[in-house]
Formats: C-alpha cells, structure tokens, sequence
C-alpha cells in the first residue's frame, strides 16, 4: 500500500491534528513511512504561529523538496495546517515544489487529498467514526483537543485569522476518543485548545468545562490515569472550575494560566483584562485551595508601548509569585495583528534584553521549584528509554511535570517498558531534571 511520512511543526495541537490525519489515512489502508526517502509522499503539518515559525515551515518544506528531487525517486510534498490557513491562494505560485496545500479546516479530507496528488482510486472519506481508529498514539500520554480557534483577538496573536472563531469540541466525542486512548494503552490525557477555559460557551448545552473534567475524570477511573487542563485564562478560574479540578481525583493539580503580562496598561494594549493585583489573588486562591498546586504561566515583554515601569513590574510580579514553570517570549510582530501596526515599537535589542533578564529569572526559580521536589515519592509514566553515560537510562516524567516541556524524571538502574507507572523515590535534581531510584514493590510498579 502506499505509505505516507509525517512531519510535524509547532505545538501540540498541531501534533494532534497529525495524528488525527494520520489514523484517517490508516483507515484508508495508507502506511507509515518513518523517513521521507521511504515514503510515496510527504506530508508536512506547519506552524504559523510567528513569523519564525512560518519561517521554519517554508525552509522545512522546501529542505524536502529539494531532498526528494536529488533522491532515487521523487515524491510529493503536501502542506497542511496553519501556513495554508494563513496564507491561502498565494501559496502555489510562491511554493510550486508542493503538490497540494491543506487547511486546518479540511484537514478531515486527507485521504481524498492524498489519493488525488498520488494518482491512484480515491478511497471512501470516514464519516463514521464509531467503529474506526479515532487516534494513533503509541505512548503513554495523549493530547486530546477540547476547541480549535479563538474568539479573543489580542493585539499580537494570529491564531484566530488562522484557526477562526472559537469552536467547542462536542462533548460526546471527546469523551470516546479519552475511552478510546484509555483501552489502548495511554495513562495520561492532556486537554488542549487555544482558550479551554471557555469550552462548552458557544453550546446549546449548558456544558461548561468543569463539567467536562468530571466527565473525562470518569472515564480514565477505571484506569487509575491521570488528566491534566492546559492554557486556561485567569478570568476563566471559577468557583466550579476550581472545585472540579480539587475534588476530581483523576484531574492533576497543575495549571498552565499563560497571563502574557501583569501591567494593566500593557494588558489593555494587548486587548486582554487584568492586572497584577487581579492575577495576584487568583494565584492566591488556587494556592490556598488546591493543596500541592503547581502553577506555570508565559510572559511576553516588548510589546509596543511597553515602558521600563511596565517591565520592572513584570519582573517583580514574577519573582514574587515564583511559579513553577514560566515560559517567556519576546513579542513578534505579526502579519494582520492590530499589534504590528501599532507606532510605538519597541527596539529589538531592547525586546533581546528584557526577555534575556526574564529568562534568567524565571529559570532559576524554576530550579529551585524543581529542587523543592526532591525527597517526594511520587509515580512515573516512563516515557522512553535512552542511552546515558553509565549504561540505558529510563525516562519519565511525573505529576508536576507536563511532557515535553517541563523537565524529566531520569531513573539509571530499573527495568521498566515505555508506558508503564512505577513507584520512584526524587534523590536528587539539576535544572529542570529529577533524578529518581525506582522503589521495589511486589510488582515493581505503582
């Protein structure tokens, strides 16, 4: 059967939309090529999210082409996702080494997509997911998407011109895809989506995402697996929210609230609410009522207009909050953002600065929150194995530790297979990194 390699850029979401195309094509009877060279054509899913992110999607694209022209045989190159979303109908004429360019939003069409550019009968497309495979993940943890699209518009964020208006996920879907995932080995769920907060608020249902967690709380029960939410909004922290994630035991006690910036000027710039005394007791009101909570955030410094003022209380509220992962970026000015036509840019050596003096800030906090682990007895998924200094060395990662973007738990003597949860005891620490000795059970697991 003709085979298909995948190359994927970006975020997570964009890692789930691959997935999903990915079982689509497998559906169809298309197989997986692990190199291009291997394969009978090349699908590469783009990241659009920032000008060097476009930038990486275009090189990436074009490395292929030119790979595949100077190889044994030559194969087509199909871009999907957010440069095409963005882009559109300039795209052939500046990209002719593609052979077709797919949009988020007809990215359910693959398999009629891939069997025109390859020549071949088209296969039916699915249109009955029941009895089908919904995802095609192999390890241990999944991202399951909850809503595409946003209907925020801030000042210097593409994405709604990219994915459009907000969009929930029906909740029945949802839930058959985390059962789905559970029944095939995954241990951990992690919802995702541009705003998750406001799941459920374009519905006829009074669904909302509280009730959501509860729901996909009780479906990995049976499991003993793990939920975790990413990318809520400060102002989306409700009484039922807040309880759902304290009292679902499946849920995790860990938040990811990206507040960009904590200068009320700033903020309003951005075209975004809140100020620092407004985060501040939010911050304050997870901490003291879900115990153990672990927080992470994104700040965001040069927008324009941003002052020394606005940046010095930046700083301090950073410091003072000390969350446990913080990441920080220097502003972009993006292409049809209100932000990129504003007059008050700031210097790009300036914006170098202020987000290197985030940086090594927010890290070393960071360090010392990962420090203040060591000592715990906490549970694994183990997510690989590698080949350390002193022999094969598992790689996990545990509660407080999102997968690939918040540091490991690396454990040098024990057996155990990629998805299994063992019991660990956090000896030690360097940076991001645990260092974690398995404990001996009567099974050797958790």
């Amino acid at each position: 059967m003709p085979s298909v390699c995948y190359v994927t850029l970006g975020c997570a979401k964009n890692e789930v939309d691959t997935d999903r195309m990915r079982a689509l094509l497998r559906n169809s009877g298309y197989c997986d090529a692990a190199m291009a060279e291997d394969a009978d054509v090349v699908l590469v899913n783009t990241c659009s999210f920032l000008a060097s992110a476009t930038t990486e999607s275009i090189e990436t694209t074009l490395e292929l082409a030119e790979e595949t022209a100077s190889g044994v045989r030559q194969k087509p190159i199909i871009m999907c996702g957010c440069v095409p979303s963005r882009y559109g109908d300039a795209l052939p004429n500046e990209l002719p080494e593609v052979a077709a360019f797919v949009r988020t939003d007809e990215e359910d069409g693959i398999v009629d997509v891939v069997s025109s550019v390859l020549g071949i009968e088209k296969r039916s497309s699915v249109t009955d997911f029941s009895e089908l495979t919904l995802r095609t993940i192999d390890g241990a943890s999944a991202f399951v998407k909850i809503s595409d699209g946003c209907d925020r518009f801030c000042a210097f964020c593409a994405i709604p011109y990219i994915r459009g208006r907000y969009a929930s996920r029906a909740a029945e879907e949802i839930l058959d895809e985390v059962h789905a995932l559970m029944g095939g080995g995954v241990r951990e769920v992690i919802l995702i989506g541009q705003d998750t907060g406001v799941w459920g608020s374009d519905m006829k249902d009074s669904y909302n995402l509280a009730w959501l967690l509860r729901q996909v709380g009780k479906v990995v029960r049976p499991y003993q697996g793990w939920v975790r939410v990413l990318y809520l909004q400060p102002e989306g922290m409700t009484d039922d929210l807040i309880a759902a994630i304290r009292d679902t035991p499946e849920v995790l006690p860990y938040i990811d609230i990206p507040i960009q910036h904590c200068s009320g000027s700033v903020l309003k710039a951005m075209n975004r609410t809140g100020n620092a005394d407004e985060f501040r007791n939010v911050f304050n009101r997870l901490r003291n009522e879900i115990p153990g909570m672990v927080l992470r955030t994104t700040a965001l410094t040069g927008f324009p207009g941003e002052t020394e003022d606005d940046f010095d209380e930046l700083m301090d509220f950073l410091v003072e909050q000390e969350f446990d992962y913080t990441s920080v970026f220097s502003y972009s000015p993006e292409e049809g953002t209100r932000g990129a036509k504003m007059s008050n840019q700031i210097d790009e050596s300036v914006k170098l600065e202020r987000t290197q003096a985030l940086i090594d800030v927010t890290e070393q906090l960071g360090f010392a929150a990962t420090a203040k682990h060591v000592g715990e007895r906490v549970q694994v998924i183990i997510d690989g194995i590698e080949e350390g200094d002193n022999g094969p060395e598992l790689i996990g990662h545990t509660w407080f530790q999102a997968p690939d973007c918040d540091g490991a738990v690396h454990i040098a003597y024990g057996e155990a297979a990629v998805g299994e949860v063992v019991t660990c005891d956090l000896v030690d620490s360097f940076c991001y990194e645990l260092i974690g000795e398995l404990v001996d059970t009567a099974d050797g697991k958790a």
